[in-house]
Order: C-alpha cells, then structure tokens, then sequence
C-alpha cells in the first residue's frame, strides 16, 4: 500500500464531507461554465453608443473647440457658382469636416506638436495609440457618409484619389523633416498642392459631382491651396497670434522647411546656419537661437519673398475668380471676400 494511500485512509469522516461538498460545489461551478452553444455571436450587435463615444473620445475632443471653419466657408464661397442642393452640400462640410480635424490628430504626432487650437494636444490626453485609432476611423466614417450623397460613385472615386494625394504630400514633407534634406521651391509647392489643396480639391470635386454646372474650378482652387499654406508657413514664424495658440515658431522646433525656411536656404547654399538649426530642433523655451534663425531668414530676404509670393498667388487667384464670374453671369463677392481673409499675413 503507498504513502497517499495510507494517507487518505487514515482522513477523518468529516474531511470526506468536506470533500464531497467540494465536488458538488466544482459541478455545480461547470454546469454555469458557457459551452461553445453559448456564445454570443452577434458581434457588431452588442456594439453600444457609450463603445462608440469611447473610440471616437480624440476625435470629439478636437472638434470640441472648433477652429475656424474655413473649409465650410470655402464650400459655401464656391457654392455661388455650382448651387448643389441643401442637403448634398450639408453631406459634403460634414465629411471635410471630419477628415480635416481626423488628420490633424495624426499631425500633431507626426510633428511631435504641443498645442493645437491653445490647448494640449489630443495623443497627450488620450495617448498616441488611441489617436491614431479614432483619426482612422473617423476616415472611415466620412467615407461612409459619401455613400448618402445620389452620386456616391464618383464621390468614392474622387475621395481616394485625393487622399492619396493628402498622403504623398504629407509623405514628402516627413521625409525632407526626417532626413533633413531642403527641397526645391518646385518640390515644396508640389507638395502643398498634394497635403494641402487635396483636400481643398476633394470639397470642390464633390460639389461639382453633385451640380448639374460643368465648370473647371479647379486652377482656383489650386491656388488656393498655395496662399492657405504659404500664408500659415509665414505666420507660424512672424505672427504673435500664432504664437499664443501653437507656440513660438514651432515650425523651427518640428525642423520643417517650411516656405521661407526653403527660400532662407537656397538664397544661401554655402552656409549651413540655419540647416544646422533646423536639424537641432530647438525646443518650445528657446527663444534666442529662435530669434536668431528669425533673424538670418530675414537678413536672407525671405519673409520679404513669401509676402511677395502671397501678392502674386492672390492676383492670380482674383484673376480666376472673375474668369469664373464671367462664365456663369455673376459676382461672387464671398470667394473675394474669402481670399483676403486667407492671404493676411
């Protein structure tokens, strides 16, 4: 006879009850375990509004201090001329509107950004990874949107050709910032006609799917794009209201080449002040070294350049504007309206 034999033979009677009871006890625990019969799934049908406002919390956070709505301006400017319905034009601000803010949350981690609208940044409340979840899903969102619109279609069509031009513009000015390496002012304008006027573009080409006008707003529309982001490049270093809301040039701390940066360091190949600076990334409370690459693009002529850029981008723009006016018997004193507002330095 073994040892554990021995053992449980020498138990006393009311360890056997505590046994038993236990047995009973672990039967009674399996019978309430879930077969496979069991499970629910239904998936997606369990989905709760309270699961929803949790993955969408970066999102509602950003759009919860709104900023100032120029796209929605922009479409209602242009709407003079193509006259889309109520409804189709209600559909197409929505989608702008969610797909500008859903990138700028990946933006502001791209860039490593501190502010946004003068307050923190949403990967710094809610964490990068959740960010970027909601940033992605709200792309989705807006895409499923477009499929109320009567030519749903071509709306699809047009959202992912310019979405790929959003990205392979945002894709170049990473990997100039990454690999410091400056651009041709070509490339640069290449580029802002990709990240910046794509989604200017996908606004315009939705509406013009939806109207019965077949004009070509787009050489606007384009130029447009240019003054929008040229004219941020130049605030972003010259403005102190920019300052108050983003941080003092933040650009320089992000180590962007920016519009006047590019200008700054071609006017000079042979010096490598302020490539040096741009690769240091000087932080948000460095203010000399800041001041100083101020300083060197302004002795390089370069703030001067960008004003003079913005003046010729805008009689070009103005001359479009009539042309369009004069094509649908009209003035569109709104989009005149809308283009000194976006070319105040």
């Amino acid at each position: 006879m073994t040892q554990s034999m021995m053992t449980l033979i020498a138990q006393p009677a009311e360890d056997f009850g505590k046994i038993e009871s236990c047995s009973k006890a672990c039967v009674s625990l399996a019978d309430q375990v879930p077969t496979l019969e069991d499970i629910d799934t239904r998936g997606q049908n369990r989905w709760t509004e309270h699961k929803e406002q949790t993955i969408r919390g970066p999102y509602d956070y950003i759009t919860s201090k709104p900023g100032k709505e120029f796209r929605t301006q922009l479409l209602s400017a242009f709407n003079v001329w193509l006259k889309v319905s109520p409804d189709s034009l209600q559909c197409i601000s929505g989608v702008i509107r969610m797909l500008h803010n859903a990138s700028l949350l990946v933006d502001d981690i791209q860039d490593n950004s501190r502010l946004r609208r003068g307050r923190p940044v949403a990967h710094s409340v809610f964490g990068v990874a959740q960010t970027i979840n909601s940033a992605n899903f709200v792309y989705f969102l807006a895409l499923a949107e477009l499929q109320k619109l009567p030519h749903s279609k071509e709306a699809m069509e047009i959202f992912t050709a310019e979405m790929l031009s959003l990205h392979r513009g945002q894709g170049m000015d990473l990997f100039w910032r990454d690999t410091l390496s400056c651009p041709s002012e070509d490339d640069y304008l290449e580029m802002v006609s990709n990240k910046t006027g794509g989604l200017f573009r996908l606004a315009i080409k939705l509406m013009q799917a939806e109207c019965e006008t077949k004009v070509d707003c787009m050489p606007l529309v384009n130029l447009l794009g240019l003054i929008f982001q040229i004219t941020d490049d130049y605030r972003n270093l010259a403005s102190l209201d920019y300052t108050r809301k983003k941080g003092f040039c933040e650009d320089l701390t992000e180590g962007k080449f920016s519009f006047p940066v590019v200008h700054s360091i071609h006017a000079q190949p042979g010096n490598g002040e302020l490539l040096h600076i741009l690769a240091q990334k000087p932080g948000e409370f460095e203010y000399e070294i800041k001041q100083h690459a101020v300083g060197y693009m302004e002795n390089t002529g370069s703030f001067a350049y960008t004003r003079r850029a913005v003046e010729v981008l805008l009689a070009k723009a103005r001359a479009a504007a009539r042309e369009l006016d004069a094509q649908h018997g009209c003035s569109n004193n709104a989009i005149l309206a809308l283009l000194d507002k976006v070319a105040r330095l």
